[in-house]
């Protein structure tokens, strides 16, 4: 997304192709810029279990109105150059920055979180919903057409959530969310419906995004900063885990500059790994 000189009501959201593999880029294929003092922003793309290719936003009025909402458009067309788009729907509260999980039983799980920073007194339209406020975690067990609240997490100190989900072999359920100090961790033992208590978990990291995905092998594929000063976005690095995030193994650097960061990725049916960041 881009707009204006920062974040705020400025933002919208864009959508370009590639029919090469990413060797080119189309123009803008759509802009998502909801009138007023709205800003679009912290896009999410991801093709469903059926194909289905849904594109996610967040919207909210001006930078933060205490609230928020995950908004959504789907096509079933999106290998072709001009797909048809569904019309858009507001799913719920919050921002989702990262894909849904698709468990082993067929359900989908959002990682939707509702930030603990306050909006402004001076925003005309404003929230506080202390009660929704943590890493939430939506269901839909209909494959899209509805979404409903199905537990929370609270992990301490933690900024801007971004979490992820992980259903490990055991069934368990595992989130990853952004903290002060790097990764937190929570863990379901009942479908998501309770989460432990929040603690730090063994990955270190700094105070940025990372991505975490299981691959079409069943390894899990982490993307994380690795810098020596441990404080700097730079050196974004791959590692793989064999025993459901036990153990990491490798430590490939994609990109050793500073300021890289936002790391994200899809597995392509013929087992190619595409990280964007």
């Amino acid at each position: 997304y881009a707009g204006g000189t920062g974040e705020g009501e400025l933002n919208y959201v864009t959508l370009v192709t590639s029919g090469d593999d990413g060797k080119t880029w189309s123009g803008p294929k759509l802009v998502i810029d909801p009138p007023g003092p709205v800003r679009a922003y912290d896009p999410a793309i991801w093709h469903d279990p059926s194909g289905r290719m849904w594109v996610f936003w967040a919207q909210s009025y001006r930078w933060w109105d205490g609230r928020s909402g995950v908004w959504a458009i789907t096509t079933d067309e999106s290998d072709k150059e001009n797909p048809k788009w569904s019309e858009p729907r507001r799913l719920c509260n919050g921002i989702m920055m990262n894909k849904p999980t698709v468990l082993a039983n067929g359900d989908w799980l959002l990682p939707v979180a509702i930030w603990k920073q306050k909006a402004k007194d001076s925003i005309e339209h404003r929230f506080d919903l202390p009660e929704e406020c943590g890493g939430n975690i939506f269901i839909s067990k209909d494959k899209g057409k509805s979404f409903q609240l199905l537990g929370q997490t609270d992990v301490p100190h933690r900024t801007f959530d971004e979490h992820m989900v992980v259903e490990r072999k055991d069934n368990s359920l595992w989130t990853l969310v952004r903290t002060s100090y790097g990764i937190g961790e929570s863990i379901s033992s009942d479908g998501g419906k309770t989460w432990s208590a929040g603690k730090e978990s063994s990955i270190p990291h700094i105070n940025a995004r990372f991505f975490i995905r299981r691959l079409n092998s069943g390894n899990l594929l982490l993307v994380r900063h690795n810098p020596q000063d441990k404080k700097t976005r730079r050196d974004l690095t791959a590692y793989l885990s064999t025993d459901d995030g036990k153990t990491w193994q490798g430590g490939l650097l994609l990109d050793e500059r500073p300021g890289v960061s936002y790391p994200d990725g899809v597995q392509s049916d013929d087992g190619t790994i595409y990280i964007i960041y």
